[in-house]
């Protein structure tokens, strides 16, 4: 199958959508298929054999946060293009609404369209003053996926229609098979995030430290992601700076020794979050999971049976349940147990085949009406009628 798909946000600068994408593209070319995704992307942005550039990125916020987005008229040209070079079977876009490739695409694109929704904000009031313009190109969307339960309630509230849910996927054994690294071990505290981006909730977790540290003072935090490392600890008493280092971007592989790595991995998040691929990536390596409460982590964590939740930007209740656990090490092998079994759902295995049994069912279907379409011109032009 020629699968095309369509990534929203800047292909370099990293986030959920566009590890979701570049590891689908891939189990799809494991799978024998032949896949082009269309991504914004700077000109000196290293690319893999398999992604289109649609030209630089401009920052915007959107879903509290800054994406980085490409849209304007070079950028339609450039869809057309990659459109006629690719003859796609199917082309799948992810985040449809949001005023990038996909919405461009929707309006450009002939054959079968799949659109997936990452997105969870039940309060979008941009996403409701858009509906009229959205409608029309969302209308030629022939199935419609969302990550989860709360991303498909806000295309139902917001946009009409429905969508089956399909999850993101991991490659699980990637992160079960690492290598922990010896340095990381020992009495530590995980967290990967952007750290200058409030809702992803690294104060939420700074604030908990010191009672953290004062229950039990060998810990360590080790936080992995970019922005301003000096602002992130001007809170934090000056005696304390000590216990938590820094370690910048890291790659794929030190992400997964990092998670194989730690004694607790910390998801302090305080909304916007539409799943939690990062907690299916911690299950995934054996970390045990302390997140915050949000719905959408609730599910992932299948409530809290396979990692603990803590009230939503609750410094102290997190503090509490991270010195328990911290001085509970068969409460974390428990939860190291039923997160590596429940993780599985979340393989591309299972996910990868799911998303390709919803292309084959809309190719199935155009070919079914294209076939429809070339008996009713044969009839009329023979002049016969439709029994």
């Amino acid at each position: 199958m020629r699968i095309g798909i369509v990534c929203p946000y800047s292909w370099d600068v990293p986030g959920g959508v566009q590890f979701h994408i570049r590891d689908l593209a891939e189990y799809f070319i494991r799978q024998g298929h032949e896949v082009s995704v269309l991504a914004p992307a700077d000109d000196d942005t290293p690319l893999p054999p398999y992604v289109v550039s649609a030209g630089r990125a401009v920052p915007v916020p959107y879903n509290g946060s800054v994406a980085r987005l490409n849209f304007g008229f070079l950028s339609a040209a450039r869809v057309r293009r990659w459109l006629h070079d690719g003859s796609f079977d199917v082309v799948h876009i992810h985040e449809p609404s949001s005023p990038s490739l996909g919405l461009l695409t929707c309006w450009a694109a002939q054959g079968p369209l799949v659109a997936t929704f990452h997105t969870s904000n039940p309060r979008s009031k941009a996403m409701i003053a858009a509906y009229a313009i959205l409608q029309a190109a969302l209308e030629k969307i022939s199935a419609r996926i969302a990550v989860s339960e709360y991303a498909r309630r806000t295309l139902v509230e917001h946009l009409g229609g429905d969508a089956v849910v399909i999850p993101n996927g991991v490659d699980v054994d990637f992160f079960a098979k690492a290598e922990p690294r010896p340095e990381w071990q020992g009495g530590t505290i995980g967290f990967i995030g952007r750290i200058d981006e409030p809702r992803k909730g690294l104060p939420v977790l700074m604030r908990a430290l010191p009672k953290i540290l004062a229950a039990r003072p060998q810990t360590r935090l080790l936080v992995a992601g970019r922005g301003d490392e000096k602002e992130a600890v001007e809170d934090l008493p000056r005696e304390l700076r000590s216990r938590v280092e820094f370690l910048g971007m890291i790659s794929d592989e030190d992400k997964a020794r990092l998670l194989r790595s730690v004694d607790l991995y910390v998801a302090p998040n305080t909304g916007g979050e539409s799943f939690g691929i990062i907690l299916v990536e911690a299950m995934s390596a054996g970390a045990p999971v302390l997140a915050s409460d949000l719905d959408a982590f609730a599910q992932v964590l299948d409530q809290g049976a396979a990692g603990e939740l803590f009230a939503n930007e609750d410094a102290d209740a997190l503090a509490d349940a991270a010195v328990r656990l911290l001085g509970d090490p068969e409460r974390r092998e428990e939860l190291r147990a039923r997160g590596s079994a429940h993780v599985r759902r979340f393989d591309w295995s299972t996910v990868g085949a799911d998303i390709l049994s919803v292309y084959e069912t809309v190719t199935a279907g155009a070919a079914a009406v294209a076939t429809d379409d070339r008996a009713t011109g044969l009839r009329a032009r023979l002049g016969l009628a439709r029994d």
